[in-house]
């Protein structure tokens, strides 16, 4: 089955982001929104005198599309057949609509942002598979604080992208070397997962348009048919335009850099290899000596293979190596909770905090910790902060849970 991706839809043009006349004006949103719940929407609207409805309607004078998704295909024609004026209804994105209400400049992230494991919970992968593709730049962090990335909702959207393509047969290397591809033969377009229709066929991407399929290195392909649900016909060894390239499982020669050890790790731990991962890991440290990047990666490795006590050792010198590295800390952190060693993790996590007070993920695994010790009252006050930090969490709902907010929020309209 071909994984398909989505395209830029036509709609109409938003519109220059100078305020409307808030007060009496009806508005709607079409689409989920990204940034935050139509709850809080509709409050900050009603501040200004402006009604949210339900449905679009002829008396609606603004339209609000949602960026958690693409917008409605068939906006441009709902509001055609409203018979309005063209220029009565006024069409803004969410984040256009944040800078009009005057609540962020152009300059300034609205959405939330997202941590590697709080990413990974949200696409149902792992959290080395998010380092990974922020590794390659097939994602990109918005910022960095003590060496652990933040990722917006743009993100989100491509790495939801990328989970589907993996899924569709293409590797992560692949993926990086096909995408540098696109970019060369369509240089206006910045982020081809987001602005491209793209899918994967036979572990090659591949770029629908009018005229058919064009491959990342420009050569046009007989498309069959746009339906994404057509079965995708099983590739025979007489059918070799079809299948993918092997990537080799073995160097032809023994890397000897340590820049070279690391990728040939990075590209075993990329393939589930993890044992070999693990010895290159290893070997790269005895080539150039220990980093704490590379004990952290290491930690990692050794976690997923089951040897809780080699990553724990990994974890701690990772951070004898650099005190602020607060991934670690918190990784650390996690794994001595599981061990049933809380007293432990609860240090771990309050030295990350004392690195980065902001880091949402470390105050709900120090809530966990300190509920299991019996220390509630410092408990609730580590959820209530991960809860101001990371409303939007996946993991939001257990904190609202245990702070006693959860029967409240869900009387309330979403």
């Amino acid at each position: 089955m071909n994984a398909v991706f989505s395209t830029c839809r036509p709609m109409p043009e938003p519109v220059e982001s100078a305020a409307p006349q808030w007060s009496g004006l009806k508005a709607v949103i079409v689409g989920r929104l990204a940034g935050t719940t139509r709850r809080e929407a509709r409050k900050v609207l009603a501040a200004k005198g402006t009604e949210l409805v339900d449905d679009l309607g002829p008396d609606v004078g603004l339209v609000i599309v949602g960026e958690q998704d693409l917008p409605p295909a068939d906006l441009a024609e709902r509001l055609a057949a409203l018979g309005t004026e063209a220029d009565a209804v006024r069409v803004v994105n969410e984040t256009q609509l944040w800078q009009m209400l005057g609540l962020v400049d152009a300059s300034q992230q609205v959405h939330q942002l997202y941590t590697p494991a709080m990413l990974a919970e949200l696409l149902g992968v792992t959290t080395a598979a998010v380092r990974a593709w922020h590794r390659r730049g097939l994602i990109r962090a918005v910022r960095e604080v003590r060496k652990l990335p933040y990722f917006d909702y743009r993100e989100v959207q491509t790495a939801r992208r990328l989970a589907d393509l993996l899924a569709g047969g293409a590797s992560a290397q692949e993926i990086q070397r096909q995408l540098s591809g696109l970019r060369r033969l369509l240089p206006s377009v910045e982020r081809p997962l987001e602005q491209l229709s793209v899918i994967v066929e036979g572990g090659e991407l591949l770029v629908r348009q009018a005229s058919g399929l064009v491959e990342a290195g420009g050569q046009f392909r007989l498309d069959f048919g746009s339906d994404d649900t057509t079965e995708e016909p099983t590739a025979s060894a007489d059918d070799a335009s079809l299948l993918p390239l092997p990537e080799l499982s073995d160097e032809i020669a023994p890397p000897r850099s340590a820049k070279s050890l690391l990728s040939a790790a990075e590209r075993c731990e990329e393939d589930e290899r993890l044992e070999e991962a693990a010895d290159l890991y290893r070997a790269a440290m005895a080539t150039a000596g220990p980093t704490a990047e590379v004990c952290f990666a290491l930690a990692d490795v050794l976690y997923r293979l089951g040897d809780t006590a080699g990553a724990r050792e990994r974890y701690f010198m990772a951070v004898e190596l650099n005190e602020d590295y607060v991934e670690a800390r918190a990784n650390l952190g996690c794994l001595l909770a599981e061990e049933g060693r809380h007293d432990l993790a609860i240090a771990s996590f309050q030295g990350a905090l004392v690195f980065h007070a902001d880091y949402s993920d470390v105050h709900y695994h120090l809530a966990r910790s300190l509920d299991e010790v019996g220390r509630t009252d410092e408990a609730c006050r580590h959820w209530q902060s991960f809860l101001d930090l990371s409303p939007e969490s996946p993991w939001a709902a257990g904190a609202r849970v245990r702070l006693g907010l959860e029967v409240a929020a869900m009387s309330d309209e979403d």
